[in-house]
C-alpha cells in the first residue's frame, strides 16, 4: 500500500522542516495553507509537498478538505508540530503491508522544555492519525475527531509532539482556544451560569495536577495543571461574555 501524508498549515516555519524530514518515507505529501505570512509554504516546496491555498474552515472541515486531495487510500494525518521517530515508521510501513483494520491510532509523546511529559493528562494521549480516507471523516470544528464505522486499532508506538516551545506559548494557546472552543459553545447551544467558570477550573486543575499526577512532571506539571485549569476558567468566562453580549 502506498502512502499520502496530509498536514493543515499556518505560520508553522519553525516545525514543518523537522515534521517533513520524519516523514520523507511517504509516496506523497499534502499541505493545505491558510495564509502563512513566513516561509512555511516555501519549506513545504522545498520537500516536495503538493501545496493548496484555502481560507481557515475549521480543524475537522481543513482535515477533510487535505484527505480529499491526497492520492492514495491510506493517508497519516499530523500537525505540523508532530514527528514520527524511526521505530514508528517501520511499524507504519509493516502495517500497511496487510492492513487489518481501517484506522490505527498511536500513543503521543508530548515535550516541554526538551523533556517529555509522562504524565499532567499527556500519555498514553491516544490520536488516531493513520486512516483509510474512503472508510471515515472528521468531525468537529475544534477538538476534531475522526469517525468511522470501521475497525479500528490501537498501535503500540509513539509519535512525537512539540506544542509548546515555552511557557508564553502554552498561555497564547489557551487564549486562542478558549475564544474558539466558546464560540462553539454558544452556537451548539451550551450556556454557562456565574459559577460555571469556578468549578470547571477548579475541577480541571485538581485533575491535571492529582489524578493525572502533574506533580510527577515537576514545574512543568503544575504550570500545565494551572494552564489547562486557565483554559477551562476561561472557556466558560467567555461564554458568559458571549451570552451577555447576544442580551443587548
Amino acid at each position: 500500500m502506498k502512502l499520502s501524508v496530509a498536514l493543515i498549515t499556518k505560520n508553522e516555519e519553525q516545525n514543518l522542516p523537522d515534521c517533513l524530514r520524519s516523514v520523507t518515507f511517504a509516496d506523497d505529501m499534502v499541505v493545505i495553507d491558510s495564509g502563512s505570512s513566513d516561509r512555511t509554504v516555501d519549506i513545504a516546496k522545498e520537500f516536495g509537498c503538493r501545496i493548496f491555498m484555502e481560507e481557515w474552515k475549521g480543524y475537522g472541515p481543513q482535515k477533510n478538505s487535505a484527505l480529499d486531495k491526497c492520492t492514495y487510500e491510506w493517508v497519516l494525518l499530523l500537525d505540523a508540530d508532530e514527528r514520527v521517530p524511526e521505530e514508528t515508521r517501520e511499524v507504519i510501513r509493516k502495517t500497511l503491508r496487510q492492513p487489518t483494520a481501517d484506522a490505527y491510532s498511536f500513543r503521543r509523546k508530548n515535550f516541554l522544555h526538551g523533556k517529555w511529559l509522562k504524565h499532567s493528562g499527556y500519555w498514553p494521549d491516544r490520536q488516531i492519525r493513520l486512516v483509510n480516507k474512503n472508510r471515515g471523516q472528521f468531525q468537529g470544528v475544534i477538538h476534531e475527531k475522526w469517525v468511522t464505522n470501521g475497525h479500528l486499532i490501537d498501535l503500540d508506538v509513539p509519535i512525537e509532539h512539540y506544542a509548546f516551545s515555552d511557557y508564553s506559548d502554552m498561555l497564547k494557546t489557551l487564549n486562542d482556544y478558549s475564544s474558539l472552543i466558546a464560540q462553539e459553545l454558544y452556537k451548539t447551544g451550551r450556556r454557562a451560569h456565574a459559577l460555571s467558570p469556578v468549578y470547571h477550573g477548579i475541577g480541571m486543575f485538581l485533575k491535571i495536577y492529582l489524578i493525572e499526577k502533574g506533580f510527577l512532571d515537576g514545574m512543568d506539571g503544575l504550570v500545565t495543571a494551572i494552564t489547562k485549569a486557565g483554559g477551562s476558567f476561561f472557556k466558560y468566562a467567555k461564554l458568559l461574555e458571549i451570552q451577555r453580549e447576544n442580551k443587548k
